[in-house]
């Protein structure tokens, strides 16, 4: 079958309007897929790095935007095998402008990088961050983004916590993902509020000293509080990261329910294709069947044709998804999103695995009509 490839091949491009488009159709298609396989994985699939291994995350059961007595961190720090405990607070605000997104968190400035050990700053810059009650400290991505360097002023403007809020740049972290993140002293936000609305948390991130410790320190945190007014759930730091992705509904059965719908629209396109293909060459299939092909290698030079089309988009569809994927993990969203790998082997043998089965199954209906016509039959076909 191996000797008819050219003979397939230059099949392929009889029609190289027709043939582009269906490429340029599948390879949309692939990408989509692709990208929406890679976050599923990272999603749903994907184990969580050492360093977030050791930190849980509590927050109000009712909902991540309904705050914590701070008096809780009392009976956390004395749960054992905890090591640490920092309260942070989900600020909003706006930045110039509020097209201007990014992630701005009040916590415990002489905490963050105890527990986000995997956050890189000089030494020099710690220590300002953590003796300045005014000051804060960026990511890498938000600094380049803004143009910001230590030493620079930075404004927000408050809508959680109303207010001009005015801040020292005092160092730049590095993060293994996507870092359009700002942390800044909660004493200062403290001391800006009302007396009414101080002594209030968002949330406690917890650092433990062993992850298979992580679920008896959950079920004692969440057991302290069982009975009390404002209730606790606690979670491994993974699964808190996906509570912000499901305010945006049920994201599993999203995914699932776009990739089928791709799957489904790009098999009509195809086989619509495919059948017009088939439909235009019934004269040449009986004037191979008189040279002696057989039914079977005019079924199978009509398969690969389709198949090797669903190549190539597949794979063009791949490549574009990597590039799609690297710009998810590096924009706002991905500091809440685990770390996404823009090249992974399953995503790419899915990927090619379903546009091979695209050809396929779009083209064996007009492959075994065309195969089973008759010579005489094809000859005198006048499509």
């Amino acid at each position: 079958m191996l000797r008819f490839l050219p003979l397939v091949l230059k099949n392929c491009w009889r029609n190289r309007r027709r043939t582009f488009l269906t490429v340029a159709s599948i390879s949309i298609s692939m990408c989509l897929l692709g990208v929406m396989i890679a976050m599923y994985h990272a999603l749903y699939l994907s184990d969580a790095t050492p360093e977030e291994a050791l930190r849980v995350v509590t927050r109000n059961k009712i909902s991540l935007t309904v705050q914590l007595p701070e008096s809780y961190k009392n009976f956390i720090k004395t749960v054992p095998g905890v090591r640490e405990v920092m309260v942070s607070q989900w600020f909003g605000g706006t930045y110039k402008e509020p097209k201007n997104f990014f992630a701005r968190f009040a916590a415990d400035s002489e905490k963050v990088f105890v527990l986000y050990k995997e956050l890189k700053i000089p030494d020099d810059q710690r220590i300002a961050f953590e003796r300045d009650r005014t000051g804060c400290v960026v990511g890498r991505d938000l600094a380049n983004k803004y143009n910001l360097h230590v030493g620079d002023r930075m404004a927000l403007t408050g809508d959680i916590f109303p207010g001009n809020y005015e801040f020292t740049i005092r160092g730049i972290f590095d993060s293994p993902r996507a870092s359009e993140i700002m942390y800044f002293s909660r004493e200062y936000l403290e001391q800006s509020m009302p007396a009414a609305r101080r002594g209030q948390a968002g949330v406690f991130t917890t650092l433990i000293d062993d992850p298979g410790s992580a679920g008896r320190i959950i079920a004692a945190i969440d057991g302290q509080f069982r009975n009390a007014t404002a209730q606790t759930k606690t979670e491994s730091e993974q699964q808190y990261l996906l509570g912000f992705v499901s305010l945006l509904g049920n994201v599993k059965v999203f995914l699932i329910a776009i990739c089928g719908a791709v799957m489904f629209t790009i098999l009509l396109v195809s086989a619509n294709t495919m059948a017009m293909s088939v439909r235009e060459r019934v004269r040449e299939v009986g004037v191979l069947k008189t040279l002696g092909f057989t039914n079977q290698t005019v079924l199978g030079m009509i398969l690969g044709e389709a198949v090797a089309i669903s190549l190539i988009g597949g794979a063009i569809g791949f490549l574009l998804s990597t590039v799609l994927v690297g710009g998810v993990q590096k924009s706002p969203a991905g500091g809440f999103l685990p770390p996404i790998s823009p090249f992974q082997p399953s995503v790419a043998l899915t990927c090619i695995l379903t546009a091979c089965g695209i050809g396929l199954i779009s083209s064996l209906v007009p492959a075994v009509t065309a195969s089973r016509t008759a010579i005489v039959e094809a000859l005198r076909s006048t499509d």
